[in-house]
């Protein structure tokens, strides 16, 4: 305790020279901007991270489940039945998903299908929401040849394709059963003609890209895939039901199957967040790092003024690792003073960024999905960045009593 009263009398009494209280006040400035800038570039990819969870959860169910062995689930409807039947579960449905050649005009681009039940298909995304150009809608109105079909914005971009109810182009698939004869290879892969109903855009380029949403019969049929079949049974959580929870609560239950919340069925996406974040999070604590490197010269010339000051407190009896222990804590104080006036600078950008939208994006708004820079303050990173800051702190500590070592 008298080691921390000397050091906090010492990091507030006016110094001999001038020159050390500018310099120990640009020591903790420094300390403070790092700290501020980790908290609100740390709040920018939470906000980033919760931008790309609310557009995939316009189109991912919240929870999805897969074969463990296969391809495919032989009992897929009477599974999301079942499912049904769960007070947690508001509905569930087998879909069909295969890769496949969508051919329009003198135009061709390989696509994913992914065949939805029409019935279902609004309760497990919110096609209203992601259907630009359009409307949602399944065969119905049209010829008996052709099947309604939503494409992505990529797939109608690069194919020139918008809704119509007229003949839009072929998918193509490799036939799964049957013998292939050699002499006629087109018989080799079996053909879907289809129109387009809408064109889907979710702001994200896994679904943008080359996703062609098909109904599940047609699908189906396409791949000569059996009454009841599927890839994966996506669920709906009930209202007030956390889609996390429900995936808990499924993945004990089915143990024979793969289920995936919504984070896990884009685990690269949030993944490759999650890596940038931490990434940044290092080279900016590297930063902090180097800016406490200055509270070293401040202590330095603290050493030197109070060499009188110290040589009383041997010469009253004091041994020396409590001169070493006022340094010591000196350098801490210098560092928590101005990483927690740096904690508080960060919290309070980030929740004025979160809650007002001071700063925009310096674009057309019309062309933007949002229109100001998406943040969270996350308080588990508000307690990482104080432990960096307290660790630094106490390194720099530990390294003043290089100074002090010849003071005995």
């Amino acid at each position: 305790m008298l080691v921390l009263k000397i050091a906090l009398r010492y990091l507030f009494a006016k110094k001999s020279h001038r020159a050390i209280n500018v310099i120990a006040l640009v020591s903790m400035v420094g300390v403070a901007v790092a700290t501020a800038a980790i908290i609100v570039v740390l709040s920018v990819f939470n906000g980033f991270t919760d931008l790309a969870y609310g557009h995939l959860a316009a189109i991912d169910p919240d929870v999805r489940i897969l074969p463990r062995q296969g391809k495919v689930i032989e009992r897929a409807d009477s599974l999301a039945g079942l499912l049904e039947d769960m007070a947690d579960v508001g509905a569930a449905s087998a879909v069909l998903q295969e890769r496949a050649l969508l051919v329009s005009g003198d135009r061709q681009m390989p696509v994913v299908f992914k065949g939805l039940d029409p019935a279902k298909a609004r309760a497990m995304a919110d096609f209203d929401k992601i259907v630009i150009d359009g409307i949602f809608a399944d065969s119905n109105g049209l010829p008996d040849s052709l099947v309604g079909v939503m494409p992505s914005v990529g797939v109608a971009v690069n194919l020139g394709i918008r809704p119509s109810p007229y003949y839009a182009g072929d998918i193509y698939v490799p036939r799964r059963v049957g013998r292939i004869n050699p002499a006629n290879p087109a018989a080799a892969y079996r053909c879907l003609p289809v129109a387009v109903t809408g064109v889907v855009q979710v702001d994200q380029p896994e679904y943008d890209a080359d996703y062609v949403f098909i109904p599940l019969e047609a699908a189906r049929r396409l791949l000569d895939y059996k009454e009841g079949e599927g890839s994966a049974v996506e669920v709906a959580a009930a209202p007030g039901v956390r889609a996390t929870d429900l995936a808990d609560r499924l993945a004990d239950a089915l143990p024979g199957y793969i289920v995936q919340g919504r984070i896990e069925q884009q685990a690269d996406t949030f993944r490759m967040i999650a890596v940038e974040k931490w990434v940044t999070f290092l080279m900016l604590a590297f930063i902090l790092l180097i800016a406490s490197f200055n509270i070293v010269s401040t202590l330095s010339l603290m050493v030197i003024e109070k060499r009188s000051d110290m040589a009383t407190l041997r010469a009253l009896g004091a041994p020396a690792s409590l001169t070493r222990g006022i340094f010591v804590a000196e350098g801490w104080l210098i560092t928590a003073v101005g990483g927690i006036a740096g904690l508080l600078a960060g919290i309070a950008l980030s929740l004025l960024q979160e809650h007002f939208g001071l700063v925009r994006l310096a674009a057309d708004p019309s062309a933007l999905t949002i229109d100001v820079y998406p943040v969270r303050l996350g308080w588990s990173d508000v307690m990482i960045v104080l432990v960096a800051v307290l660790a630094t702190g106490f390194l720099i500590g530990f390294m003043s009593r290089l100074f002090t070592r010849g003071d005995k």
